[in-house]
């Protein structure tokens, strides 16, 4: 019997993954997570031997669930994603099992077949399943180009808002949001998720839970204790922490 845990900070693809394994007398699901870092204390509490695991999460993505846990334990994982083309390009290249939402109950399939039948064999010509995980994570990570523009969401209606176009963007609890022209947009995703994805020659981060667009910055005064008053163009004052100074020290000298 193998072990699986759901992980999805969405309801309907938890339901929806539940629903297709209940056909899978072989697979016991042992849970469901809502965020990253319910995975990482379930994973390394309860040794699931298959993860189901959503990639874009509030508080830890996917990808730093994996990196979390992989000094201690590794599970199989199917990655569940919404992701673009070379994302799923490298899925294969790696032969790392991945679903795309919404879930094919063929897909569902065979991607939870191969995986049954890959923890019941031992290939010692193949790469270890971990290694193969933490270089798709890498070679994402650094081929990935810089995000040129975000898809907010209000209401049924998409809009586009150019990088370029932002002020600044700060955490707000499940959410980041994006400060353009004196309008807020919010977008489901982590700050440190967004921070990867952007141009570091642009963007820079000055606290925990800011991010600014270095070329919508109007004046920088030293406050106290190495840190910063940015006042942005459009009218915004934001204290830099000290540990997030550092970078812009550098950029001032």
């Amino acid at each position: 019997m193998m072990r699986a845990l759901i992980v999805d900070d969405e309801p309907l693809p938890r339901e929806r993954v539940r629903t297709l394994l209940a056909a899978h007398r072989d697979i016991e699901v042992i849970g469901e997570c809502r965020d990253g870092r319910e995975a990482v204390s379930m994973i390394l509490a309860e040794h699931p031997d298959l993860v189901f695991l959503d990639i874009q999460m509030p508080e830890l993505d996917g990808f730093e669930v994996i990196e979390a846990i992989s000094d201690e334990y590794l599970p199989a994982i199917v990655f569940v994603t919404a992701f673009d083309e070379y994302a799923i390009r490298a899925f294969e290249v790696n032969a790392i099992d991945y679903l795309l939402k919404p879930i094919n109950a063929e897909r569902f399939e065979q991607a939870a077949r191969r995986a049954v039948d890959r923890l019941s064999q031992s290939n010692s010509s193949e790469p270890a399943p971990e290694r193969k995980l933490l270089d798709l994570i890498a070679g994402l990570r650094a081929a990935r180009p810089c995000i040129t523009r975000f898809v907010v969401r209000s209401g049924s209606k998409l809009s586009f808002v150019r990088a370029s176009d932002v002020d600044w963007i700060d955490a707000a609890n499940n959410y980041v949001r994006l400060h353009v022209s004196g309008r807020e947009h919010l977008v489901r995703d982590t700050l440190r998720s967004i921070e990867s994805q952007l141009d570091p020659e642009m963007f820079v981060r000055v606290h925990r839970s800011i991010i600014i667009n270095l070329e919508r910055v109007e004046s920088v005064e030293p406050y106290s204790h190495g840190e910063y008053v940015v006042r942005m163009k459009d009218g915004a004052r934001l204290t830099t922490s000290r540990s997030y100074s550092e970078r812009l020290r550098a950029l001032l000298r």
